[in-house]
């Protein structure tokens, strides 16, 4: 007995096994760009199934083809994964480039929005169109083209900003620097997004928020612009009566009731309003319980359970894969953001660093406020979960985030030198992508001379 205590206490624990092992995988070169290829790809399976779900019985019963929907969501998700393979392969001073022009589209795309829906509730237009361009809530199209410019106006943000930050350089402390050219385009996204969307123009500021903080800004100039974030989303609150995607008639201001509701129990609010979503979404996880009622199985998407496959899809995944669906999905986000962060803080270019930190910034808040809203934990705002939700210009957008993110992983001083070291063949870079630069070698320092300098004339000095 004495001795088989003294050999288990030998023995070295499972955890003692597991940290160096785990910490070995964590230490190579390329660990980050694994992560962030796995657990994004992990997600979007996920996604593409939970959508083929939430979306076949309806589909069926409406145009009696079940694949329909997923049908959709499936080019959507080849295309942008072609998307995230071109912005995998572009250097950053592309990227920085490339910034601008896609901010200003969408600011461009964004007031034609507006534009076509203010003409509409004054009474200039009969409909929303103009031509081949229509408006439809958050959605442009063009023909039967449509697209939400909120979408591209986040990754318009992420490379204008961090591209603008990274030029300021140490001088972003000084608040002429802060407001000249940022506080304007601000102000502008939030007049053309959050008027119609405050989810988005929510999101929008956890991103800035991580370009600021990726910075370096101090923390009086944070205290600051919280203050004046927060009055600017009072009166977004305050401004909204009978807008977009509010399901509301009237006059009645659809965000200060989903805050009132939010704030209430849930046996002393209206059913026929926010509380209905919110009512249901309970349901959903309640009838999961620990192991869901089996993939396909569950009811809850039969048209009750609203924006099923949409902005409430994680009720979708708790009623048919339970706790434990949830749980995978809540840790591969949690990946995400470990990955998104790590790569941030091994880059050593400015631009990289602050990018990566925006991207990861934006995906990971708005996970959180979809799923906070999903389970009653935040006021319902009607955001998609990223990989996950239905919706082509969303999915499209956050796979091409995924693929700078993957560019910069790969750009990790460790990673450059092991990829230049032993490069991959000629057909795999042409194909996926090539290889990173190395990263800028540091001089050596000179050696200070113990001896005394010389004078013009070439006389030690005594």
């Amino acid at each position: 007995m004495a001795d088989d205590r003294t050999q288990a206490a030998a023995r070295p624990s499972l955890s003692r096994q597991l940290l160096p092992a785990v910490h070995g995988l964590l230490a190579r070169p390329l660990s980050s760009y694994y992560l962030l290829i796995a657990s994004s790809g992990l997600l979007l399976l996920i996604g593409l199934t939970m959508v083929f779900s939430a979306t076949s019985v309806r589909e069926y019963a409406k145009n009696g083809n079940a694949f329909s929907a997923i049908a959709n969501q499936a080019i959507y998700a080849l295309f942008g994964l072609v998307v995230f393979w071109i912005c995998q392969r572009l250097p950053s001073g592309t990227l920085r480039d490339l910034g601008k022009y896609i901010l200003g589209v969408a600011i461009v795309l964004l007031a034609v929005l507006d534009l076509l829906g203010a003409l509409e509730s004054v009474g200039v237009l009969k409909s929303a169109a103009l031509g081949p361009l229509h408006a439809e809530l958050l959605w442009l199209y063009v023909g039967p083209i449509g697209m939400q410019p909120a979408e591209l106006a986040k990754l318009g943000m992420v490379l204008w900003g961090a591209d603008v930050i990274a030029r300021k350089g140490p001088a972003l402390g000084h608040w002429r620097e802060l407001s000249r050219p940022l506080f304007p385009v601000i102000g502008l996204l939030f007049v053309l997004v959050g008027y119609n969307d405050l989810g988005t123009m929510l999101v929008l500021l956890a991103l800035i928020v991580g370009l600021l903080w990726a910075a370096g800004v101090r923390l009086r100039v944070f205290a600051a612009l919280g203050v004046l974030g927060l009055a600017g989303i009072g009166l977004l609150i305050a401004a909204a009566s009978g807008g977009a995607g509010s399901g509301s008639t009237g006059a009645e201001n659809y965000r200060l009731a989903r805050l009132t509701d939010f704030l209430k129990p849930l046996d002393q609010c209206d059913t026929s309003g926010p509380c209905y979503q919110l009512i249901q979404a309970r349901s959903a996880i309640f009838e999961g319980g620990w192991f869901g009622v089996g993939l396909g199985k569950g009811v809850m998407k039969w048209n009750w359970l609203p924006e099923a496959s949409n902005d409430f899809i994680f009720g979708v995944v708790a009623e048919e894969l339970g706790v434990v669906g949830c749980a995978v999905v809540l840790a591969l986000f949690s990946v995400l953001a470990y990955t998104g962060f790590r790569i941030a803080r091994r880059s050593a270019d400015p631009f990289r660093r602050l990018a990566a930190t925006a991207i990861t910034t934006w995906l990971v808040s708005q996970a959180v406020i979809n799923i906070g809203g999903v389970t009653g934990m935040l006021p319902i705002t009607g955001l998609p979960l990223p990989f996950i939700s239905a919706g082509g210009s969303a999915l499209v957008v956050t796979l091409a985030a995924i693929g700078m993110l993957a560019s910069f992983a790969r750009a990790e001083p460790d990673a450059a030198k092991a990829l230049n070291a032993r490069p991959p063949a000629r057909w795999v870079r042409l194909l996926w992508a090539p290889l990173p630069p190395l990263p800028p070698q540091r001089q050596p320092a000179p050696k200070k001379s113990s001896r005394a300098p010389a004078d013009a004339g070439g006389l030690r000095r005594r």
